[in-house]
């Protein structure tokens, strides 16, 4: 069975902590059980998580859906958001983990990307520096939610095919946010293979689509 490897790169700076933060995870939790729903996904999806803050973290390598575990997410008191060097450790393991294809072995899937920010990249030179490098790696779709009001859209328009947007940073918004990255991933993995532009699902009243 080939694969569909799923990248998430989720901002763990300091003004993550506390409620934000709990948020997110609630919206993990969401996302996860949504995907568990689809036996399609049960058999192909495998997702890696990695959080970012003044350090990045590859919270969950890349793991079978069936297998992975909640992993523990934490947030420093206060600190950077280390975007660029986030982009850099995840081309690092797209180049070891993502099997390509060779002669008449098929590797696996074209992988996604979903990134979410709640504010601007501290290291702003190497993540454009970056942005080149992520698209080398041939990712089926990049999808970047700036989530917040501090979190600068520009930034992401640069990198992502798709930015949407989340105004207030309270459950219910990370929650629908997470619950329509499950939806997205689970239209990525019926339509593998199938088109070269995944095609998203509406997202919900909470998560705005900037166009």
């Amino acid at each position: 069975m080939r694969r569909l490897p799923v990248y998430l790169l989720l901002d763990t700076s300091g003004s993550m902590k506390g409620e934000p933060l709990e948020s997110v995870k609630s919206g993990i939790h969401a996302m996860l059980g949504g995907l568990r729903q689809d036996p399609h996904a049960l058999e192909s999806l495998h997702l890696s998580i990695i959080t970012f803050d003044r350090d990045v973290k590859v919270v969950v390598p890349l793991s079978s859906l069936e297998h992975l575990q909640m992993p523990e997410i934490v947030c420093p008191d206060s600190g950077p958001t280390h975007l660029g060097a986030a982009l850099e450790a995840l081309c690092q393991r797209v180049d070891t983990e993502v099997l390509r294809s060779e002669g008449e072995q098929k590797g696996d899937w074209r992988p996604l990307l979903f990134i979410m920010t709640d504010g601007v990249p501290s290291d702003i030179q190497l993540y454009k520096e970056m942005i080149p490098q992520v698209k080398k790696r041939g990712f089926g779709s990049i999808i970047a939610c700036a989530a917040g009001p501090k979190a600068r859209k520009e930034d992401l328009q640069a990198l992502a095919d798709h930015v949407v947007t989340l105004e207030t940073m309270d459950g219910n918004g990370f929650v629908s946010f997470f619950r329509w990255v499950s939806a997205s991933v689970a239209a990525g993995n019926v339509s593998a293979g199938g088109t070269s532009q995944l095609q998203l699902p509406p997202p919900p009243p909470e998560v705005n689509l900037v166009f």
